[in-house]
């Protein structure tokens, strides 16, 4: 089990007890949607999607505000689906509404990208975004990732509509360099 903290956040893996603070999340108008992901309906679902995406993972994280010991998003390395090289892994993240502008998830991107690198050894890690999610690629470019163009028609979404994936990477030969 790997645990990884920051000055303010602790990331760490997921627990039952964390499906209320998971679910307060999950289930606001803006947060799936800028995801791909339709706002959870009730805790059931949220469990449902806990277990199968969240729960024994090793390397995906709930964030814990250290100050309070509330999770307020979720993180995770997990593999690519565009690319079929096991030596790189998509960085993928969630976080309430309440806590967005803060910089919490630049902090925890930063750390996980610093895991990814320097304990699991791995060549890249890739991020995709909908072009309209300002605010992720306001933290992919923060976090150094080079933008590679935009996939288009990447994504059919939760209410059928299809979206274009603005692709994103970062090798680690330029985070050792930036670092």
């Amino acid at each position: 089990m790997v645990i990884l903290y920051t000055d303010r956040l602790i990331l760490r893996p997921l627990q039952i007890n964390d499906l209320g603070d998971v679910f307060n999340y999950s289930c606001t108008p803006n947060v799936g949607p800028n995801a791909g992901w339709k706002p959870h309906e009730s805790k059931e679902e949220t469990l449902e999607i806990m277990n199968a995406i969240f729960m024994n993972k090793e390397t995906v994280w709930g964030i814990e505000l250290k100050e309070t010991g509330k999770i307020i998003g979720s993180i995770g390395l997990i593999n690519d689906q565009k690319r079929e090289y096991d030596m790189v892994k998509m960085i993928g993240y969630a976080i309430g509404e309440a806590y967005w502008g803060k910089g919490f998830m630049t902090d925890a991107t930063h750390e996980v990208i610093k895991f990814g690198f320097e304990e699991l050894h791995l060549v890249a890690i890739s991020a995709y975004c909908f072009p309209f999610n300002k605010r992720s690629k306001n933290i992919l470019k923060k976090c150094n990732f080079d933008y590679e163009g935009t996939l288009k028609m990447a994504e059919k979404i939760f209410n059928g509509n299809i979206y274009d994936n603005d692709c994103y990477l970062l090798t680690a030969e330029s985070y050792y360099q930036k670092c």
